[in-house]
């Protein structure tokens, strides 16, 4: 006779292999992602020098801020609200979803556009085509969110392999112009073929149209997931743009050369949420009693990876660290240290994040995000003013590692609250 514990063995183990599947197109997804950003970042820094690739370095955070804001109000509340629904509630969800990011791109790009006129020079002609290729990047980001809402990371994945095939010719035109604009132009005009070819993956047409119902549907956390993640990108932001005004132009570059480094660990923060949100909600649902767990799993994985690839970077020799960074080189690799345990707080910190996602708790989410924020501007603008760009690189170091623990602190309230009130704030319909 098969008892009930017989019988929900296979059902675990199929389970687990599920996750797992999920996870490793996700992994595939952001290696993809990675490569392709760390691509581009060497590849513009060998051929623009230090000072113009500082200012690139200014439009790529800039599109930062831009992403992070599509983000919130259109594929967070996606990701924590339709994450493993029926089929037609998802299509209906993603034509609205990816038409909100649509129109955010197209009316960000013109603010950007306007905004570069006004600057001119060679920081307003860069913001300047930054605004004309916005919607394209935005379009891309959102169906990879709608993809792995959908447990579908393999067509995620396949969208950013188109991008970066669309990339190599893209960037060889650039490279013979020898422009930031020109770089800038090639990196997002790229992107639009890849959300093209998302529109025909998905049989699906974003609705701008369906924006308004969108944003109103889920004002309750698209608001607050606004502020959250735009306080993160604007803390980059303020911190390089003040940085520039300390040290000067040349310094974020020399950041971003860093930060390169640590590419691969870098584009899996920026786009966790595509797979650590959706699971965790899985999670949630299954077995709450594990989310907990699930979130300490996923962010110290990272933070040790990261730890294990910043240790593997002391070791480069100076020889193949020119050859790949050029001139941007020699500085940059005084920061790998205090980048790297950056980096490694920032993976233990998204870990909590997920689950504050996954509880629908915004209002702890985004706490923990201006605390973060504000650290982060603090840290970085205090180590600037005191230590130039190493200093403003261990101000950073010292905020994330800080705030990684508020983050924990709210996650683990969070989790006790949920247990005493199992009624989920997460709406699937």
């Amino acid at each position: 006779m098969t008892t009930e514990g017989e019988r929900a063995r296979p059902k675990a183990a199929a389970a687990g292999r599920a996750l797992a599947g999920r996870l490793s197109w996700g992994l595939a997804d952001q290696a993809a992602s990675s490569i392709s950003n760390f691509v581009v970042g060497v590849y513009v820094a060998r051929s623009l020098g230090v000072t113009a690739f500082g200012v690139f370095s200014l439009a790529w955070v800039t599109y930062g801020v831009v992403l992070n804001v599509s983000r919130g109000l259109a594929t967070d509340p996606l990701m924590v609200r339709f994450s493993g629904v029926p089929d037609a509630s998802w299509r209906a969800a993603v034509a609205r979803s990816s038409g909100t990011a649509l129109g955010v791109g197209t009316a960000l790009g013109a603010a950007s556009v306007l905004a570069g006129l006004a600057l001119g020079g060679g920081v307003g002609t860069a913001f300047a085509c930054l605004g004309v290729v916005l919607p394209g990047l935005l379009l891309q980001d959102a169906w990879r969110f709608a993809f792995f809402a959908a447990g579908a990371g393999r067509k995620a994945f396949v969208n950013d392999l188109v991008w970066g095939v669309a990339l190599v010719p893209a960037m060889m035109v650039a490279a013979r112009v020898g422009s930031v604009a020109a770089f800038v132009l090639a990196w997002g005009g790229s992107a639009a073929v890849a959300a093209v070819y998302g529109c025909l993956q998905s049989g699906i047409r974003p609705r701008p149209t369906g924006a308004r119902e969108w944003l109103r549907e889920h004002r309750d956390l698209g608001s607050r997931y606004l502020v959250e993640n735009v306080s993160n990108s604007g803390a980059s932001q303020l911190r390089a743009y003040g940085l520039g005004a300390i040290v000067g132009v040349g310094a974020v570059g020399v950041i971003r050369g860093a930060e390169l480094l640590l590419g691969p660990f870098l584009a899996v923060l920026m786009g966790l949420s595509l797979v650590t949100v959706a699971e965790a909600a899985r999670v949630l649902r299954r077995d709450p009693h594990r989310l907990g767990a699930f979130c300490l799993l996923l962010g110290g994985g990272q933070a040790v990876a990261a730890l294990l690839w910043g240790g593997a970077l002391l070791l480069v020799p100076d020889r193949v660290g020119e050859l790949v960074l050029g001139g941007v080189w020699t500085a940059a690799s005084e920061l790998i240290v205090p980048v790297t345990l950056g980096v490694a707080g920032a993976g233990l910190g998204t870990g909590a994040a997920a689950g504050l996602r996954a509880l629908g708790a915004a209002r702890r989410s985004l706490r923990s995000q201006l605390v973060a924020s504000a650290c982060y501007v603090v840290g970085g603008l205090g180590g600037a003013a005191a230590g130039g760009t190493v200093g403003s690189a261990w101000g950073v170091a010292a905020a994330t590692v800080g705030s990684s623990a508020v983050w924990w602190l709210h996650l683990r309230s969070a989790l006790r609250e949920h247990h005493r009130n199992p009624i989920s704030e997460v709406r699937t319909t």
